[in-house]
């Protein structure tokens, strides 16, 4: 996979889900319910998240989360 492809450009949440839109136009989405960090902030929390690593991961310094981008496409082990 083309690791510029596997950034992450953008975040937004629904009521259920976070998704990640990534430097090739894709988006990925997944359940809240699996980052119950993310799941117990606030909007506003969840709104402050800053790319890290140029896109490779996302960092909300409110809650210490990081999440990697190659984690939510099932790429790590």
């Amino acid at each position: 996979m083309d690791s510029e492809a596997a950034r992450a450009v953008a975040v937004r949440f629904t009521k259920d889900a976070l998704i990640v839109q990534l430097a090739d136009g894709r988006e990925v989405a997944a359940p809240l319910s699996q980052f119950p960090r993310l799941q117990a902030a606030s909007d506003a929390q969840r709104a402050r998240w800053r790319l890290i690593g140029h896109g490779v991961g996302i960092h909300w310094d409110d809650i210490d989360e990081d999440l990697s981008v190659a984690g939510l496409l099932g790429l790590e082990d």
